[in-house]
């Protein structure tokens, strides 16, 4: 097929023109299709073949022999596909959105083309609103697959023009499989918002498709985002943008992705008019170059309206016809185009596999520092108990009142009397005793349940305080609190000093912890016993020994004295440990259950594991060792 000449703009036509701009002809001949021209190409080239980087083309797209190179692939697919981010957490959109563009580009591009390296070459025709994609599809076709209109925007299903004998490869078990499609049947008809259109035409050669997408500055986001979804997965994008909107930022940031991946591309400047013709395309050659898209094959459509079935009447897309059709018709250009993409974007996973793995780290930071307030939060509760514990400043108020009443009232002698003999009081004086360590016991009870629970609600109210602070943290606050774990501590915690009174009785009554020549000749009541080993281990003697405002107070008999007289300094030790122990225990529990509900939250956020990252790099690696 002879190439058309291209118009001159004799306005200004000394100015180089690199855009090959079909003429202002008025011929109703449509030209043929993207298939194999009946004439060899002659004179100058229309629309520069993309040339490969220096030393590219020792380089190969890996066959589907190529197992280990295949393997790594998918262990980096898996990798990826089995990220979660935490919503509203640092790294978590950006995460996300790596891992869906890196995702999508080796499970609908790289992967395919790995198992397959004879799939058909897919051309992607993406641009602006309005740039009429549809109406220079359907001419380089050279028949209606795709409708147009003045609706904006138009595209909202995607076309695919294929050769009859390649429309299996874009069913939905070998082409980006989650996505719907429906095969054209006669006239062009747009399908639904996100199904693939699928239109077998023998006007298509063979090993060639042709992709209709979405505008990737549409006002729909559902629509750029479904145009970016096929421009990864392409070989060759023709990006087709117009006079008034080539200098959008949305057109750029696309064009920037291709730069960034070295994708195979051309560039089409529609809708140019004829004044200012070579100021505006020598602009936009400009930024172009400005933006390291030089190597780009360019091409200019002028302002007309010579269209008629929804494809253009005269032959201004004849040089992008044939630019596509050389490109299609050879199978070494073929190669060399896909070759090109398909380094591109492995070369381009060197940085944005790390960017993801960054935004891993980010997640696992912040989950990391989430934690630590909760550890730090908790461990300070269990060093205020411990403190509290053992200074003495439970023995003041309601405590020591009922302290003061049982030794005032003798009741520490009276609980110890001869063996054998049996105690004859009456029962008023018993009762009355039994009244007052009664009230005792009552008082280490609510002494111990309001130290643990104060410490605990300060240790939550820190930690929703911190968490709320971080970005995300509210949400994460809030699933906590929904989820409290359903134990009343303060209940909990009377329980568990009930059973630790019990057990420092046992710990007295044992065989052996009594004093031979006190045992041999006195019993005691175990469970007053118990209380006074109680009020010792909560620091009497230190408030007795420490002065202040609380030192009169708790003058008295001195628990340690008694309780060393009945089980000897060493054996005193011993249970008073083991009981101080028991406590800490006890009250350990309590804390680690109160935190579940922070644990849950954040164990339950989808925050990344550890390893993730460190996978990630390695993958990285790998990939470079395997390619």
């Amino acid at each position: 097929m002879t190439r058309p000449s291209a118009a001159s703009d004799t306005s200004e036509s000394d100015a180089p023109d690199r855009f090959e701009a079909g003429p202002d002809a008025t011929s109703d001949q449509t030209g043929p299709g993207l298939g194999p021209a009946a004439d060899d190409l002659d004179g100058e080239r229309r629309g520069p073949t993309v040339p490969l980087p220096s030393g590219q083309a020792k380089h190969r797209a890996p066959t589907g022999e190529d197992s280990r190179f295949e393997q790594v692939l998918e262990t980096l697919r898996k990798q990826v596909l089995d990220l979660e981010f935490a919503d509203g957490l640092d790294g978590a959109e950006e995460g996300r959105a790596l891992k869906a563009d890196v995702l999508a580009q080796l499970s609908d591009y790289v992967l395919p083309r790995v198992r397959r390296p004879d799939i058909p070459l897919l051309i992607a025709v993406a641009g602006s609103t309005g740039a009429g994609k549809s109406t220079l599809v359907n001419s380089l076709v050279g028949e209606q697959v795709t409708t147009t209109g003045v609706r904006r925007p138009t595209t909202n299903s995607p076309v695919l023009a294929c050769n009859p004998a390649d429309v299996d490869w874009f069913s939905e078990a070998s082409f980006i499989p989650s996505l719907p499609r429906v095969r054209q049947q006669g006239l062009a008809m747009p399908g639904k918002d996100g199904m693939l259109v699928l239109a077998a035409t023998e006007a298509m050669p063979p090993g060639v498709a042709l992709l209709d997408t979405p505008d990737v500055d549409s006002a729909v986001s559902a629509h750029h985002e479904f145009a970016a979804k096929f421009l990864d997965a392409a070989d060759l994008w023709v990006f087709v943008t117009t006079s008034g909107r080539y200098a959008d930022a949305r057109v750029w940031e696309f064009l920037q992705v291709a730069r960034d991946r070295d994708t195979s591309m051309a560039v089409v400047l529609s809708r140019v008019p004829r004044r200012g013709r070579r100021r505006l395309l020598d602009h936009f050659g400009a930024m172009l170059e400005a933006n390291g898209l030089g190597h780009a094959a360019r091409f200019a459509i002028p302002e007309t309206d010579q269209i008629r079935g929804e494809r253009f009447t005269s032959n201004v897309a004849d040089h992008i016809r044939e630019y596509l059709a050389d490109v299609a018709g050879e199978a070494e250009q073929r190669d060399r185009v896909s070759r090109r993409t398909f380094i591109g974007v492995i070369d381009s996973f060197r940085t944005r596999v790390p960017e993801l793995a960054r935004q891993v780290e980010r997640q696992i930071e912040t989950g990391h520092a989430l934690g630590a307030v909760v550890d730090d939060a908790y461990s300070d509760a269990q060093d205020r108990i411990d403190t509290s514990l053992g200074d003495g400043s439970l023995l003041r108020g309601s405590l020591l009142a009922r302290w003061q009443e049982v030794t005032a009232g003798g009741d520490l002698a009276k609980s110890m009397r001869p063996r054998g003999k049996r105690s004859r009081k009456g029962r008023s004086e018993q009762a009355e005793r039994g009244r007052r360590v009664g009230a005792l016991e009552d008082a280490v009870r609510d002494s111990l349940e309001a130290l643990v629970v104060s410490a605990a609600e300060r240790a939550a109210e820190r930690v929703e305080q911190r968490w709320r602070k971080v970005p995300g943290g509210d949400v994460l606050v809030e699933k906590a609190l929904a989820n409290p774990g359903g134990m009343d501590l303060a209940r909990q915690m009377r329980q568990e000093i009930g059973e630790w009174q019990r057990e420092i009785a046992e710990l007295t009554a044992a065989d052996g912890a009594t004093k031979r020549s006190v045992a041999r000749f006195v019993s005691f009541d175990h469970d007053v016993v118990a209380l006074v080993m109680i009020i010792d281990l909560l620091g009497y003697e230190q408030t007795r020994s420490g002065g202040g405002a609380h030192a009169a107070e708790s003058s008295g008999p001195s628990p340690q004295r008694l309780l060393k007289g009945l089980f000897g300094a060493q054996s005193l030790r011993s249970i008073g440990g083991s009981a101080r122990e028991n406590l800490r225990r006890r009250v350990l529990g309590l804390l680690a259950y109160e935190r579940v509900p922070f644990d849950t939250a954040l164990s339950g956020a989808d925050i990344p594991s550890d390893d993730s990252a460190v996978q990630l790099y390695q993958a990285t690696y790998n990939l470079e060792i395997a390619r």
